[in-house]
């Protein structure tokens, strides 16, 4: 048996300490601008989103703002409907909705509201047309950056910046706009004297936008939006991402259009680097699947342009997914697996959510009422000799006109109810109502009785509320 071979101690060479950074400093990303067919999708997506954005709050709706917030009376006014806090489970719904939206969305064709919609996207996209103006094309925003200040750079970096907070200050008045009627809002503004809550969230609302379309940009995609994080969960192998087909494209490498690349041995990537310069998010989409990407598709773009140039066909970047490289499909092929079971799952509940939301925001009565028994005497005996029981009836028309409704008790024998009169509520009101009941002892047994009010909309019948509520006889 052979003998162990001996260990040898060695120490350790110290070696020079080092410090490494806790966050990676940040290279200032200068995308390039590219034209195309997804430019132009982003483009139409940017208009109409921000008109919506923007001239939503201008619209009216019976003399009122068609979409207004108006957090102080607690009504959301949207369109013809009145919405109250009874009906925050309509809200809920909403964004149980969304939520699924997003779900499928991403399932089938990846982020494609992050490059098309998020508002990140959006005022990021704005910003940087601002910037392209005052400073020029990516080459010059370069230069621009590298040289000394003098009166040039200072007056364009002035005029961008002023240009970037007034667009992010007109956010923040149109934000606030969804909460306060925006005409009267602007009359405060120009008069210098809107209340501490609207400037409050105008200001903070307009240098939110002003610092992350046009500071940090990029950064809020890749460390503060949650979505870049799992959206990771929601894709499989058949999710239409941004991919790069490596076997047309490797080995990449620089050529004369004029050149017989597969003579030499080359793939169809020129290695220009345009993919890279146009990423508002600064990645090598050759790399593969990245979660900086935002799907925006300019390096599908860029690439195509200098494929055309190149006299190459097209897609060598290109929405596809995964089993379509690896098993080179067709875009039929492609399409047959878009219904797979995790989508049909996703288009099922949605479906479903959604008519039931529908259905009950359709059916949505237009009359609700509280019943507060009075605190301050159980009952009360009157002169004739009868008990009276009183509450205060909150009468809740959501409706935008006014309503007459007459109220009615019943669960005792004789059971008389003050007012007889109709009680007319102004549309879109809360009106409350002393109501008295009265019956007569010798009647009724004495003890906690279960009674019911019937509230009904005397030009409506069939408009009306049934609460319960106890009647106590001595």
């Amino acid at each position: 048996m052979a003998s162990p071979v001996p260990l040898k101690v060695v120490k350790d060479i110290e070696q020079p300490a080092s410090e490494a950074p806790l966050y990676e400093i940040r290279q200032k990303i200068y995308p390039r601008a590219v034209s195309g067919w997804f430019a132009h999708w982003r483009l139409g997506l940017v208009v109409a989103t921000q008109l919506l954005f923007y001239g939503l709050p201008w619209l009216t709706w019976n003399a009122r703002p068609a979409v207004l917030f108006d957090l102080a009376s607690r009504k959301f006014y949207i369109l013809g409907m009145v919405l109250w806090p009874q009906d925050f489970i309509f809200l809920a719904g909403l964004l149980v909705i969304s939520a699924l939206s997003l779900f499928l969305f991403t399932a089938v064709g990846g982020r494609l509201f992050c490059g098309y919609a998020c508002p990140q996207t959006v005022y990021t996209e704005i910003f940087l047309w601002i910037e392209r103006k005052i400073e020029g094309d990516r080459a010059r925003r370069m230069r621009l950056d590298g040289a000394a200040l003098d009166a040039d750079k200072l007056l364009r970096k002035t005029v961008k910046h002023l240009l970037w907070l007034c667009v992010g200050l007109w956010t923040g008045i149109t934000f606030v706009g969804y909460f306060t009627p925006i005409r009267t809002l602007l009359g405060e503004v120009i008069s210098l004297s809107p209340g501490p809550w609207e400037t409050f969230w105008m200001l903070f609302y307009g240098f939110a936008t002003y610092g992350n379309a046009g500071w940090m940009r990029e950064q809020v995609c890749k460390y503060m939006c949650p979505y870049a994080r799992f959206q990771s969960a929601m894709f499989d192998p058949d999710t239409l991402i941004i991919t790069y087909d490596a076997q047309r494209g490797e080995p990449r490498g620089s050529r004369a259009r004029s050149t017989d690349y597969k003579a030499k041995g080359l793939g169809a990537c020129v290695d220009c680097g345009i993919c890279v310069q146009v990423c508002p998010t600064g990645i090598d989409i050759r790399r593969g699947l990245q979660y900086e990407c935002i799907g925006c598709a300019a390096c599908v773009d860029g690439c195509n342009q200098v494929m055309d140039k190149m006299g190459y066909p097209r897609g060598l970047i290109r929405y596809s997914t995964q089993n379509a490289l690896k098993q080179d499909w067709t875009s039929s092929q492609m399409a047959a697996r878009v219904f797979r079971p995790r989508v049909l799952v996703y288009i099922g509940l949605l479906l479903l959510i959604v008519t039931v939301w529908s259905t009950a925001l359709a059916l949505r009565s237009p009359l609700k009422v509280d019943v507060i028994r009075d605190r301050a005497a159980l009952m009360r005996e009157t002169r004739e000799g009868k008990i009276e029981n009183v509450y205060r009836l909150q009468i809740m028309n959501t409706d935008e006109q006014a309503h007459r409704y007459v109220i009615k008790a019943s669960g005792l024998n004789d059971m008389r109810v003050t007012p007889f009169a109709p009680v007319s509520v102004a549309g879109a009101t809360t009106q409350s109502v002393v109501v008295t009941l009265e019956v007569d002892p010798a009647r009724n047994k004495p003890g906690s009785h279960s009674i019911l009010f019937q509230v009904e909309d005397m030009d409506q019948p069939a408009t009306r509320a049934i609460e319960k509520s106890r009647f106590i006889i001595k």
